[in-house]
């Protein structure tokens, strides 16, 4: 049995192998001290190991020792103990880490609370409620002048729409009424904002209306390319003997309608039948229509 001193395994495990004339393989290795780099430069230990060849000692030897020299070997010796060393330093690492970002968080100020836009949708699809005059939006008093909020506003939608890569030529912004802003998009790309057969519109409709109800505490009635425009007339079509039945029977339910056309032909028939219930409903698969009753059937 010899003892050989190295500073890693891999050198200690080379002066063995040179000094037994064999493969490490063909050598019983204890492992007397494990190598250690220690701290800027203190505690520094090299590798220690024993060593006795597993061969008859009676068996001479026909190769001489090789000279020390240390190449790279292909397999690489990890020994567990190092392994777990190195996760630990590893784990302990990264909760350094986290109580670090922990620290940071505690120290920044604490951001507003986000606006909720479900609340907003709701208040949209609600415009032409139940009742409208018990509408929240009724309670907002709009303390600014006319004309300032349709500069404000004018130059809100032009900063930003102006770097879009859409043609829009001009954007109205009006009074439709005392508590509704009228805005309309034309141009040669004025579609584009809201694509085919419209889908976008009520998406840019909630956008603009989340800004506007929410400074100013107006209604929102928007055009783009005449997208409202052909909505009614398409929506006024379909009312007309609709509203022939309603006089002759007193109640309808209209055909399921979607986005706009709902709030549409809800205004229409609340204008046709101002002594009814009318009302917007639901039905089991999410659908909205529209609801003309005798007005009692509201208390009931």
């Amino acid at each position: 049995m010899k003892q050989f001193e190295a500073k890693t395994l891999e050198e200690v495990y080379e002066l063995a192998s040179n000094e037994f004339g064999c493969s490490i393989t063909q050598l019983n290795i204890d492992i007397v001290q494990q190598p250690s780099k220690g701290f800027l430069g203190f505690g520094k230990k090299d590798a220690i190991i024993t060593a006795t060849p597993k061969y008859n000692n009676n068996r001479r030897r026909d190769k001489k020792p090789r000279e020390h020299k240390f190449k790279k070997k292909d397999i690489k010796i990890e020994e567990v103990s190092k392994k777990i060393e190195d996760s630990n330093k590893e784990e302990q690492r990264r909760a350094a880490q986290k109580r670090r970002r922990d620290e940071k968080r505690k120290e920044q100020p604490k951001l507003r609370d986000v606006p909720n836009v479900e609340s907003k949708e709701k208040i949209f699809d609600n415009f032409y409620g139940e009742d409208a005059s018990k509408n929240e939006i009724a309670k907002i008093v709009v303390k600014k002048d006319k004309q300032d909020i349709l500069n404000e506003v004018d130059a809100g939608l032009k900063s930003l729409f102006e770097d879009t890569c859409y043609g829009i030529e001009n954007i109205k912004v009006e009074f439709y009424d005392e508590d509704t802003l009228y805005i309309e998009f034309t141009g040669d790309d004025s579609a584009l904002l809201i694509g085919k057969e419209g889908y976008r519109y009520k998406a840019l409709s909630y956008i603009l209306f989340n800004w506007i109800n929410e400074k100013y505490g107006l209604m929102l009635r928007l055009e783009v390319a005449e997208f409202l425009k052909n909505q009614e007339t398409a929506i006024y079509a379909y009312l007309e003997p609709v509203i022939e039945t309603i006089k002759e029977k007193g109640s309808f339910k209209t055909k399921p309608l979607d986005g706009i056309l709902v709030h549409i032909a809800l205004k229409k028939l609340r204008d046709e039948f101002p002594e009814k219930y009318v009302a917007v409903k639901t039905n089991i698969r999410g659908d909205k229509y529209v609801l003309v009753n005798e007005y009692k059937s509201k208390e009931q």
